[in-house]
């Protein structure tokens, strides 16, 4: 196996006491973290090892993103002035004109941007799989194989159109068995559950408003009975809310906890409107949340309460959402976004920059269920780690190195190691080339807008 030693960095290890050294190494061992400390690497370790002088720069766990919608790519820059149910419907019928060609094309686009923005791992929820279009799952996932990140994708669906109630336009919807035959299939075909898998698969019918009583409850079934987690969207915004107290008589938490969606397999995207009880039935059945502060704000959906879901002990993690409703696609500019989002609603003390950087490191380790391999700086743990440069013109002689991540401008991103392999080397692609990404996804753009 390849050792690869960094030193002479600050390393942030987010391991559970949140320890930190100010001139600290870390030893990669093939695909694993095989030691990390203070001062000087040991011996045993740096000898044939290939040594990296990171003075001046921070070390951290790779981020987690964990919720995002990678096809929504090519749809950037529509509907800007929105609030969610106007922009999905604004949306709706170009999305159904996705392939899977398309789809692998604008996935690229967006996990290159995610991994030079210090991101390892990609949750990804895709729900529109119209008629015709191919294998979307399996383009998303050579998208990713390409660029070396880890994958955590989802077989979403929608069955509830707009003729039976649901926001979705009918010829964008599928039938409840389609949907459900297609996830066990796609679990069957990709879904690796090994400690130092590349690819998991989760099922993960797209929201209350799209997917009809028999969806939710059969997939939760089929979800457990495969060993594999459950994704949805919910608690986003007012309307969602209204719409189910019209439609089932209860708000989403309680609706969502009657077809069997709270649980520790389960984690749900932005949460924006929870309450003091939803948050305790949260708690307390170890559902995760997937906090996506910018995409909130860009659909002025409000700001997610979680400095008291953290106080609940709720698994909270980061999330970009989709390019279509957060375009800078990236998601190391979300720590700062998280912080300042959360202070501006909840006062000056509700969030720190530590606070920002577990929840997108070691957080979303926890609600993608992964943290015992990844998410921190701790020997036996996955070698995926970020090292970002600190003494540039923008952050050099900043007091507080982790400072730098949180509060300033995103730092460059010198090095990016996804199972111990470089999959971003000053700011570029490692493995893939960037510049054929960009001319294919924008090519792909312009061909899903012809076909509106």
């Amino acid at each position: 196996m390849s050792r690869t030693v960094i030193e002479n960095a600050v390393v942030a290890t987010v391991d559970p006491v949140g320890t930190e050294h100010a001139r600290g190494w870390v030893a990669i061992d093939g695909t694993r973290i095989a030691g990390v400390g203070s001062g000087d690497a040991p011996p045993e370790l740096t000898a044939g090892a290939t040594r990296l002088d990171a003075r001046g720069h921070l070390v951290t766990p790779g981020l987690v993103n964990t919720h995002h919608h990678l096809y929504q790519w090519l749809t950037r820059g529509y509907a800007q002035d929105s609030i969610l149910f106007d922009w999905l419907v604004a949306l709706y019928p170009t999305w159904a004109r996705i392939d899977a060609d398309l789809v692998r094309d604008g996935a690229a686009g967006a996990m290159a941007v995610l991994a030079r923005s210090g991101c390892t791992t990609v949750g990804d929820h895709h729900y529109v799989f119209p008629q015709g279009s191919g294998d979307i799952l399996g383009g998303i996932i050579a998208a990713a194989t390409d660029i070396g990140v880890r994958l955590h994708a989802t077989r979403g669906s929608m069955d509830l159109g707009v003729s039976q109630g649901g926001l979705p336009p009918d010829f964008a919807v599928e039938t409840t068995d389609a949907a459900l035959t297609a996830s066990a299939d796609a679990v069957a075909r990709y879904h690796d559950p090994g400690s130092d898998s590349m690819v998991r698969v989760a099922i993960a019918p797209c929201s209350p408003f799209s997917v009809t009583t028999d969806l939710l409850r059969e997939a939760a079934v089929l979800a457990r009975g495969l060993g594999v987690r459950l994704h949805t969207h919910g608690s986003e915004t007012v309307e969602e809310a209204a719409f189910t107290l019209e439609r089932f008589g209860m708000g989403p938490t309680d609706y969502l906890e009657s077809v069997g969606w709270l649980g520790p397999d389960v984690w749900m995207a932005h949460c924006v409107h929870l309450d003091d009880t939803d948050i305790a039935r949260f708690a307390a059945a170890g559902t995760g949340v997937a906090h996506c502060p910018s995409s909130n704000a860009r659909l002025a959906a409000g700001t997610a309460r979680v400095p008291a879901l953290l106080a609940a002990g709720v698994p909270v993690g980061l999330g970009v959402d989709g390019a279509a409703s957060n375009e800078s696609g990236q998601l190391g500019t979300e720590l700062r976004n998280a912080v300042l989002m959360n202070r501006l609603a909840w006062g000056a003390s509700s969030m720190t920059g530590r606070d920002a950087l577990r929840i997108g490191t070691m957080g979303g380790a926890r609600v993608l269920g992964r943290e015992r391999e990844i998410g921190s700086i701790e020997p036996g743990k996955l070698a995926d780690l970020a090292l970002w440069r600190i003494d540039d013109v923008e952050h050099a002689g900043i007091a507080d190195p982790i400072a730098a991540l949180t509060l300033g401008g995103q730092p460059p991103l010198a090095r990016l190691w996804v199972n111990g392999e470089v999959v971003v080397r000053d700011g570029d692609l490692a493995r893939a080339d960037q510049d054929d990404i960009a001319r294919r996804a924008a090519t792909a753009s312009a061909d899903l807008a012809a076909r509106a």
